[in-house]
C-alpha cells in the first residue's frame, strides 16, 4: 500500500482542483436533469443512469493520467476504472427490469466507489483538500447501501440518486477550494 504513496509536483494540486470543478459542474447539471426525469425510466432516465458512471470513469483516466506523473494513487484510480465501466453496463441491463434493480446496482457501486473514494483521498491527504473527499467516500459507502433498502421498498424512486450526485458534487466543490487555498500557501 505505501507504492502508492509519493510526493507530488506543485502541478497536482492543479489538475486535481480543475478536474474536481468540472466534476461538480457536470454532478449539478446532471443531477437537475435527473430530478425531472426521474419519475420514470424512460430513454432520458436510462441515458443519464449509464452516462454518471461513464463519466466517471473519464474523469479517473484523466486523473490516472495526472496521478502517474507523481506516483499517486494509481492502484485505486484502476479499480475505480474498472468498478465505474462494470455499473455503466449493469445499469443499462438494470434500467430494463425496473427502478429497484437500478437501485441495487447504483447502490453496489456508490459502497464500492466510496471505499476507493476514501482510501484515494486518504493517500493524497497531503496534497491538502483532501478531507472532503474522505467524507464523501465514506458517506457514499452508508448512501449506497440506503439504496439497496430504498429497492426493497414499496415504489420506490430514482429521486435520491439527484440528490446523491449533487451532494457528491458538492464534495468535489469544496475540495477544488481547498486545493485552491492550499495552493495560494506553499
Amino acid at each position: 500500500m505505501d507504492t502508492l504513496v509519493g510526493t507530488a509536483p506543485a502541478s497536482a494540486p492543479t489538475a486535481l482542483r480543475k478536474l474536481y470543478f468540472s466534476r461538480f459542474a457536470f454532478a449539478a447539471v446532471w443531477a437537475a436533469l435527473l430530478f425531472t426525469a426521474a419519475g420514470t425510466l424512460d430513454p432520458l432516465s436510462v441515458t443519464l443512469l449509464v452516462i454518471y458512471p461513464l463519466f466517471d470513469v473519464a474523469c479517473a483516466v484523466v486523473d490516472l493520467r495526472s496521478a502517474r506523473t507523481h506516483d499517486g494513487p494509481v492502484r485505486g484510480l484502476h479499480l475505480n476504472i474498472a468498478l465505474s465501466s462494470l455499473t455503466g453496463l449493469g445499469l443499462a441491463v438494470a434500467a430494463a427490469s425496473g427502478v429497484p434493480a437500478v437501485l441495487r446496482v447504483w447502490g453496489a457501486w456508490a459502497v464500492t466507489a466510496g471505499l476507493v473514494q476514501l482510501a484515494v483521498g486518504a493517500l493524497r491527504r497531503r496534497l491538502g483538500g483532501q478531507w472532503a473527499m474522505i467524507a464523501g467516500g465514506a458517506l457514499s459507502t452508508v448512501a449506497g447501501a440506503s439504496f439497496a433498502v430504498q429497492a426493497g421498498k414499496e415504489d420506490p424512486s430514482l429521486t435520491p440518486l439527484a440528490g446523491y450526485a449533487l451532494l457528491g458534487g458538492v464534495f468535489f466543490l469544496v475540495s477544488a477550494l481547498r486545493l485552491n487555498r492550499t495552493a495560494r500557501h506553499t
